[in-house]
């Protein structure tokens, strides 16, 4: 089968197949590490807390991708 062919045939899938293809491709590229895994579950956790505590406020997204357009676009 040619590389053509293949990526016709995986887009006609449904979207969750095409996810599934996706991940295990890109999986394939850059295998997951658990240590750097674990390091970004204690990253989350400890935004999480942040966020409950009022430490810190969460800013919507809508409002970052907005500054990030004005800031980039020329």
């Amino acid at each position: 089968m040619k590389t053509k062919d293949l990526i016709a045939e995986a887009i006609d899938l449904p979207v969750d197949e095409r996810v599934m293809v996706v991940d295990s491709i890109l999986k394939s590229l850059s295998p997951p590490e658990s240590g750097i895994d674990k390091k970004w579950v204690r990253v989350a956790r400890q935004r999480l807390k942040e966020l409950r505590s009022g430490e810190v406020e969460a800013i919507p997204g809508d409002d970052v991708f907005q500054k990030m357009w004005k800031r980039f676009s020329s």
